[in-house]
């Protein structure tokens, strides 16, 4: 196995977010190989069934590309730049504003430390307007990386979080939840201990 694809798998098992750019084997291409500079949006699985999605805005479209780790044509891994995000999975990209997730293919690798900290980039995407591929705003997500109070109002959050758990609709014993009781005797009979 080549050493700068060692490298690449080793610093790969890093993170989403991370800027790469794989070289494959392509008979059909000039100079048979073919180069894409993309942002990892996904990592899955592991062993020799780990795959990534590289997402890269060309031409006005968005373009990905989904690469088994081990794919035997795979020439070249590089980490082009080092990074983590708020979120493991982005793929929520393919919803937001296409400035987040272009990329220069001629990008030059940006230094780094191989011990030290990787740094986090707390960017917050902003949005396309409604209809997404996916209900991000729904808790069971638990997305960080997108800026909500741009793209939704504040009846939409409510409705996003009343999805959170939608069995409490028909929840016939929620009328004789009693922790609220508790909470407010128990602070009672701290403050009367406490005098």
């Amino acid at each position: 196995m080549c050493p700068d694809l060692v490298v690449g798998i080793i610093l790969f098992s890093c993170l989403s977010g991370s800027i790469l750019a794989v070289t494959m084997a392509d008979p059909n291409a000039s100079g048979k190989t073919n180069r894409f500079v993309g942002i990892c949006i996904q990592r899955r699985g592991n062993g020799l069934g780990a795959t990534f999605v590289l997402r890269n805005i060309i031409n006005n479209q968005g373009v990905e590309i989904c690469y088994e780790v081990y794919n035997p044509r795979i020439q070249k891994i590089e980490v082009l730049k080092l990074e983590k995000r708020l979120d493991d999975n982005l793929m929520y990209l393919r919803d937001a504003l296409p400035e987040y997730s272009i990329v220069d293919p001629e990008m030059k690798p940006v230094p780094f430390s191989p011990t030290g900290e990787v740094p986090l980039n707390s960017l917050k995407v902003r949005m396309r307007p409604k209809p997404w591929s996916k209900h991000w705003e729904r808790p069971k997500f638990n997305i960080q990386g997108i800026r909500f109070d741009l793209c939704m109002t504040p009846n939409q959050m409510a409705g996003a979080q009343k999805h959170a758990q939608p069995w409490r609709e028909y929840d016939m014993l929620r009328e004789y939840d009693t922790t609220e009781l508790e909470e407010q005797i128990l602070k009672e009979v701290q403050e009367q201990m406490s005098k």
